[in-house]
């Protein structure tokens, strides 16, 4: 009984969607359609795919969905994108760094201790003001009265205090007086064991320049040379010839770099490496010179 009941139900869901459709087929037949004053029905225009469509079609996922094309692919992705002049940018850099160089050492050598008055001796000294510990320079306008005498006005007339107390902390060996809103410091001789001591920090700072230097026309060196084109490989297998031209070709267009723009720019690289390694020397000697004679 049980069977004969499933067999039933399961006839019933069968026949259900068939007597839907009947009714649907019949009800379109059966009824004209709706036309509506002054209406005039769109006509159809088939629409047929191309020829190809069905190659292209297989063609796309030949690969799959998230494969790439690989070397021995003929797609080129576009039109080939000619690279820029890269000779101008790497001099550029080269020239900006070793600029930097030659700044960073003029400051250094200015903040050291000689018979004469410099503004910037007093700029490394760090001044505390209202729990704020910021250098000497932020925070006062240093100026030379003679060549013996600085004078260091705060831009607070109450920091006046804690500028003095920084100035003779400092191992300058300088006692600034209070003349007013200012301080009026007097630069002492310098010794004989204290005169050595700052003219070995003038070779150290010397050198240290000079290497900062020649590591940046190396840097500049090594991007000369990574920019150049990629030597070809060997063809071993004679149907690889074509594909070698093909390499070939994007080379070409893609570089614009040649071994003689590569070599005209390694003999600027070196130019601008000696005339600044000169310029440091002749900094450094300067300043030693002014140490012993003052």
């Amino acid at each position: 009984m049980a069977i004969a009941l499933r067999r039933a139900m399961l006839s019933c869901r069968t026949i259900t969607p068939l007597l839907r459709t009947s009714r649907t087929l019949y009800h379109l037949t059966s009824h004209p359609p709706i036309t509506l004053p002054n209406y005039a029905p769109t006509p159809t225009i088939p629409i047929s795919p191309p020829t190809n469509f069905l190659s292209d079609f297989h063609r796309g996922f030949a690969k799959g969905r998230n494969a790439k094309f690989s070397d021995d692919d003929e797609y080129d992705g576009g039109n080939t994108i000619q690279a820029a002049n890269i000779g101008p940018s790497i001099r550029t850099a080269a020239l900006s760094q070793m600029e930097a160089a030659i700044e960073a050492l003029s400051r250094e050598l200015s903040k050291l201790r000689t018979g004469r008055a410099s503004p910037g001796m007093l700029d490394h000294i760090i001044v505390e003001t209202s729990g704020v510990k910021m250098p000497l320079s932020r925070i006062a306008v240093v100026s030379v009265l003679d060549s013996k005498t600085l004078s260091i006005t705060p831009y607070d007339p109450n920091a006046v205090k804690e500028l003095e107390k920084a100035i003779v902390s400092s191992p300058l060996g300088i006692n600034p007086k209070l003349d007013g809103q200012r301080l009026i410091a007097a630069i002492p001789p310098l010794t004989k064991e204290h005169m050595q001591a700052v003219c070995k920090v003038v070779a150290k700072s010397s050198e240290d320049v000079k290497q900062s230097i020649r590591r940046t026309r190396q840097k500049a060196l090594d991007t000369i040379k990574k920019s150049l084109p990629k030597k070809e490989k060997k063809v071993k297998d004679k149907n690889d010839k074509d594909k070698k031209e093909k390499e070939k070709e994007k080379q070409k267009a893609a570089s614009s770099f040649s071994v003689d723009d590569a070599k005209k720019l390694e003999k600027e690289v070196d130019e601008l490496t000696k005339k600044f390694i000169k310029s440091a020397e002749d900094m450094c000697k300067a300043k030693e010179k002014e140490i012993t004679e003052s």
